[in-house]
């Protein structure tokens, strides 16, 4: 049943959709450990603390809406991803989930390449002091611009998407005197999202060049006749918040096929391979993602022995994580505004962000969790959809949840696993201001990103 189908009523089971929560938690107060970054906690006197610090402090200290991010956990996500791959593989976090200097600086200082899509995450990276030759360049459609600017800088890799790229970036190493390593993203023919894979032609896309039609062999005979383009893997990527192996063993069989022909016909065997990202997390308890560890293992098992069929020697593997690494560990922080309960529905829990935050709940239909953490609360629980303060009826933020019935104006909540993508698809609508990063370790908490201001927005109005 679809959720517009559902009746109205005061029953949680007709207002609540399929798999979502039917009855209320048993304590409105826990904080799932699934969701919450590992320092969040509920102290003695009821509010919650992040990295020891309450969020109380935080908001006072720097206002709401607010992302913050537990540096702690961060830095222990690099390490769990950089550990289970060891030293035989490569991970590159992918900038695209959320890039700041500070956290290139975390990423360098925890063994961790980095993936960047774009000029300005580049200039970010380069800014922060990442080492060019541990950074990889992706799009589908670099400017010339930005492919000069990588290749100047000596990146580690560049991803080529097209012919026409495969031309540009071979005029550009040309003219810089340099030869360019790169990778050639392919389209396998598998989409994978979330607990689905289906194994059939989605070449219909614009990244990448498929494998059915001859685009991805033919590409490959292009670079090799280039003396300025080292030609060093394959890379492929083939969804998001994938939780099932499934999607990774058909595409690798492929990518392994792949490898196979050109060995066949070129007389060559690449050196790497890349299964891109795409790992899922908990948006809510209902998610199981996969340990880190579970991931290395599964897929270093799938290549090896695709590689054992064909006879190859098995290449070094490269992973993206993203969202796996940063999406659990920040929070956004909001005080309530206005409540309007609706007899038999719910009641519309208002708070001062909304959609230019967070626009993942309107745009994917993406699910959250979110608590009272200003306080404990021993009241009844109040079937609730939070949602934004912006001027359009699908700016919603939670769309189903249980908070206390007392909660009130001034209340603040949070809502987790909110690192990945909020703050880089964070929007000026309304002329709203972008919210800043807070990062907290130890106690301390410190701006990485500032709060946009009303100045910053009428210096870029130059009418």
């Amino acid at each position: 049943m679809s959720r517009s189908a559902h009746p109205a009523g005061p029953r949680y089971a007709d207002v609540l959709p399929e798999g979502h929560y039917t009855a209320p938690p048993a304590d409105l107060n826990s904080l799932d450990p699934r969701v919450w970054s590992q320092t969040v906690e509920r102290t003695q006197d009821g509010a919650v603390a992040v990295g020891g610090l309450d969020v109380r402090k935080i908001a006072e200290e720097f206002g709401t809406p607010a992302y913050v991010l537990d540096e702690t956990d961060f830095r222990a996500r690099c390490r769990a991803w950089r550990d289970a791959f060891g030293r035989d593989a490569d991970v590159f976090y992918a900038g695209k989930a959320f890039l700041s200097r500070a956290v290139v600086r975390w990423l360098y200082e925890e063994g961790l390449n980095l993936d960047v899509c774009s000029g300005g995450e580049l200039a970010t990276a380069l800014a922060a002091g990442m080492p060019a030759e541990r950074i990889a360049l992706h799009g589908n459609n670099k400017s010339n611009e930005e492919i000069h600017r990588a290749v100047e800088a000596g990146v580690g890799r560049i991803v080529l998407d097209s012919f026409q790229e495969i031309a540009r970036v071979a005029h550009a190493a040309e003219r810089l005197g340099r030869r360019q390593p790169v990778q050639i993203r392919v389209t396998v023919g598998v989409e994978a999202h979330t607990h689905e894979f289906i194994a059939t032609a989605h070449e219909d896309q614009k990244f990448g060049l498929a494998l059915a039609d001859g685009g991805a062999a033919e590409a490959v005979r292009r670079v090799l006749r280039l003396d300025s383009l080292e030609l060093i893997g394959i890379h492929s990527h083939i969804g998001s918040q994938i939780f099932d192996m499934a999607g990774f063993e058909v595409s690798a069989r492929r990518v392994v096929g792949l490898l196979t022909q050109i060995r066949d016909e070129h007389g060559i065997e690449l050196p790497e391979i890349d299964l891109g990202g795409g790992l899922g997390i908990a948006y809510t308890p209902e998610d199981d993602p996969r340990e880190p560890h579970e991931i290395a293992k599964s897929l270093g098992d799938i290549v090896t022995r695709e590689c054992e069929v064909a006879g190859l020697a098995v290449p070094r593997l490269s992973v993206e994580p993203g969202r796996a690494i940063v999406g659990p560990t920040a929070f956004t922080l909001y005080e309530v505004g206005t409540l309007k309960e609706l007899e038999g529905l719910r009641t519309y829990v208002s708070v001062d962000g909304g959609m230019s935050d967070n626009i993942r709940t309107a745009l994917y239909d993406a699910e959250y969790s979110v608590a009272l953490v200003s306080r404990a609360s021993v009241a009844e629980p109040m079937l609730s959809r939070v949602v934004g303060k912006h001027c359009e009826s699908g700016d919603i933020v939670v769309r189903d949840a249980f908070l206390p019935a007392d909660l009130a104006p001034g209340d603040l909540l949070a809502v987790p696993a909110t690192g990945a993508y909020c703050r880089s698809m964070a929007s000026n609508y309304n002329h709203a201001l972008r919210p800043p990063v807070i990062a907290v370790r130890d106690g301390e908490a410190r701006t990485i990103l500032r709060r946009e201001t009303e100045e910053d927005l009428l210096r870029l109005d130059v009418g």
